[in-house]
């Protein structure tokens, strides 16, 4: 039996997941990192994008993130997120909208155009497209 350590995934709406995994696999600041039973303790930023977990069971689940942070203590790890929800309850029609609307701004800058929210815009639809990519690609091995 795999040694699994306790995993919370929040929202500022909601708990996402509580239970306990084998593993959890986000990307930080620094770049994607697992997390495991055993692992040093560990505070850092996350990235929009996939977390994927491998519950004590053994399947697989993927969320998407808008960013926040992962805190890793013995016996636990915890993401707190703006934004969290489960991959397939991903709007992939809303989000590739999004991107292209977003991308459409960046191309035609006006008087009040406001570079940051909509490169973050961007980046936040590619990330939500990516995570279901991701989920697709990891259900089409099995």
């Amino acid at each position: 039996m795999a040694m699994t350590i306790h995993c919370d995934i929040v929202s500022a709406e909601e708990e996402i997941f509580s239970g306990l995994i084998e593993m959890l696999v986000a990307t930080g600041g620094d770049g994607e990192l697992g997390v495991s039973y055993g692992h040093a303790p560990l505070l850092t930023n996350l990235l929009p994008g996939p977390v994927r977990i491998v519950t004590q069971s053994g399947d697989e689940e993927v969320y998407y993130v808008s960013g926040g942070f992962l805190e890793v203590q013995p016996g636990v790890v915890s993401i707190l997120a703006d934004t969290a929800i489960r991959a397939h309850d991903v709007d992939e029609a809303a989000a590739e909208e999004a991107r292209k609307e977003a991308e459409h701004a960046l191309a035609n800058q006006t008087g009040e155009f406001d570079y940051g929210r909509a490169s973050a815009q961007l980046a936040e639809a590619a990330a939500q497209l990516a995570t279901l990519r991701k989920m697709r690609n990891r259900a089409g091995r099995g």
